[in-house]
C-alpha cells in the first residue's frame, strides 16, 4: 500500500471519527425522546426503540408547557433587537476606524481589542452594578445591552471585509457630491451584506445558545429564554429522562436549521474580508 494511501486512508478515520464524536450525543438524546419511561429503563441508550414503541408523546408534553412559548417570544425580541444593534454600530464604528484619521484612533483600537481579550466574568460585578444602576435587572434590556455592549466580534469582521473595499469608491462619490452619510448609506453598507449576514448567524446562535447571561439577569418566569426554560423545565423533570430528552431537541432544533440554511453565508462572509488582494 501506498504512503499517499496510507496517509488519506488516516485522515478519513480521523474525520469520521469527529463525525462520530460530535452526532453520538444529538443520537443518544433523540433515541430517549422517542422511547417511553419502560424503555428508557429496559432498552439500550444506544439503540432506537422498535417501531411500533416509538413514542411522540415527549414532544407533546414540552410543546404544551405555557412557558415554552414564553421563552421562544422572549428570545426571539432579544435576538432580533441585539442584532439589530450590532449591526448598526458595528458597521458605522468599523467605518469610521477604517476611513477616517482622527487622534486617538490608535488607542480606541486598542482598547476594543483589549475589552474582546478580557473574560467577561473578569468584569462580572462590576457589569451587574451597571446593569442595576440602569434600572435593568429583571427586564429584556439587561440581555439586549450586554450582547451589543460587551461582544465585538461584529467590529473585526467589518473591518476586515471594509479594508479590503476600495478607497476610490469613497472619492468619486464624495466627488459626485455625496455626502459622508450617503456613501455609508448607499454604498458601503449594501456592499458589507456577506459580512451582515456572517454577523447576524454567529449572533444568532449564540444568544438563542447562551443560558448564563439570561439565568443571571433575568430570573423572573416570564422573561424565561429558550436556555432558561430547558433548565427549570430539567429540574422539574427529574427522572424523566425521555421528556426533557424531547426539551434538548425542540430547543436545539432553531439553531440546527438556522446553522444548517446559512453555514455558506457564514463561510464567506468570514473568508470575503479575511485577504486583502
Amino acid at each position: 500500500m501506498k504512503k499517499s494511501t496510507v496517509v488519506q486512508l488516516f485522515k478519513q478515520v480521523i474525520c469520521l471519527c469527529m463525525v462520530a464524536i460530535v452526532l453520538a450525543p444529538i443520537l443518544l438524546t433523540l433515541f430517549a425522546a422517542l422511547k417511553t419511561k419502560v424503555d428508557m429503563v429496559k432498552t439500550s441508550p444506544l439503540t432506537l426503540p422498535a417501531m411500533d414503541r416509538i413514542t411522540f408523546e415527549n414532544f407533546a408534553n414540552v410543546l404544551t408547557d405555557k412557558y415554552l412559548l414564553i421563552g421562544f417570544k422572549n428570545t426571539g425580541i432579544i435576538m432580533v433587537v441585539s442584532i439589530f444593534f450590532n449591526v448598526l454600530f458595528g458597521t458605522i464604528t468599523a467605518f469610521i476606524i477604517e476611513r477616517f484619521k482622527f487622534p486617538g484612533k490608535k488607542i480606541i483600537v486598542s482598547l476594543f481589542f483589549i475589552g474582546m481579550l478580557i473574560p467577561s466574568f473578569v468584569t462580572e460585578i462590576a457589569r451587574f452594578k451597571i446593569i442595576n444602576g440602569l434600572k435593568l435587572y429583571n427586564t429584556l434590556g439587561a440581555p439586549i445591552v450586554i450582547y451589543v455592549a460587551s461582544d465585538l466580534m461584529q467590529l473585526y469582521i467589518y473591518r476586515q471585509f471594509i479594508s479590503t473595499l476600495p478607497v476610490s469608491l469613497d472619492e468619486s462619490a464624495l466627488l459626485d457630491g455625496c455626502s459622508y452619510f450617503g456613501l455609508f448609506r448607499k454604498i458601503i453598507f449594501p456592499l458589507l451584506a456577506p459580512a451582515t449576514a456572517t454577523v447576524c448567524i454567529i449572533k444568532a446562535i449564540n444568544i438563542i445558545n447562551d443560558m448564563y447571561i439570561p439565568y443571571l439577569y433575568m430570573p423572573k418566569n416570564k422573561l424565561r429564554t429558550l436556555t432558561t426554560f430547558l433548565m427549570n423545565y430539567a429540574n422539574a423533570q427529574q427522572g424523566s429522562w425521555q421528556t426533557l430528552a424531547a426539551g434538548i431537541i425542540i430547543i436545539m432544533l432553531p439553531t440546527i436549521l438556522i446553522y444548517l440554511f446559512f453555514q455558506k453565508y457564514i463561510l464567506a462572509g468570514v473568508a470575503a474580508g479575511a485577504v486583502k488582494e
